[in-house]
């Protein structure tokens, strides 16, 4: 059995038992290290420290998440980071996991995972500019993880936002450029909370996103 100290701090935001969460990811871990050799989901040096780089870096958004927040709309999936961790942390709730990802074999994946582990998630094989929320409803919550710069970011997300609608987003030290650089042609409401698994690491909430008028 592998070592659960890693998510141990999340599991008072996890919906079932840490010891069944845990189970679940240990599946998920096989089957990211079985498709690891045909398509590079992850970068290869983490895979040895997914419980650390993946798994409980994709959890710490739960904490960060309410009761409120059901719909989950996540944007360039890849590996299915933070939105599978995120799914397995939910499951049994009401929440839905909408995850976007263009790369067919990262698709297969991503449905591979969810089938196997009996996951309230939805897969749409496309590009994020190629739909819009007519297809997902306006989610409670975005979230995105190594996909783009902000400026990009706020241009893919802005489609999807509703009223309600934030966007919780994994960023590295350059996030305050990055900001700097979307508040040109964004208005939108930022609150930054420390990574817990990599010291130079954020998480961007932004709010009130919307496209700034030229004049």
């Amino acid at each position: 059995m592998a070592d659960y100290s890693a998510i141990a701090p999340y599991t008072a935001a996890f919906s079932r038992p840490l010891d069944e969460v845990g189970r679940d990811l240990e599946s998920y871990a096989k089957l990211l290290a079985k498709w690891q050799g045909v398509q590079n989901l992850v970068s290869r040096e983490t895979l040895s420290a997914v419980w650390t780089r993946h798994f409980a870096d994709s959890l710490q958004v739960l904490t960060l998440t309410g009761a409120e927040d059901r719909l989950f709309l996540d944007l360039g999936s890849g590996g299915g980071f933070p939105a599978l961790p995120l799914a397995i942390g939910s499951k049994g709730t009401d929440r839905r996991f909408v995850l976007v990802e263009p790369t067919a074999r990262k698709v297969s994946f991503l449905r591979t995972v969810a089938r196997e582990l009996a996951l309230d998630v939805t897969v749409i094989g496309r590009r994020s500019d190629e739909i819009d929320s007519r297809e997902t409803g306006f989610p409670d919550v975005i979230t995105s993880r190594a996909l783009a710069a902000m400026p990009q970011l706020c241009e893919w997300m802005a489609p999807f936002f509703g009223p309600k609608t934030r966007a919780l987003l994994h960023k590295g030290r350059e996030h305050v450029e990055e900001l700097t650089e979307s508040g040109a042609q964004w208005h939108h409401d930022v609150l930054i909370s420390k990574s817990d698994t990599d010291p130079s690491g954020v998480i961007v909430e932004i709010m009130n996103l919307r496209r700034k008028t030229m004049r």
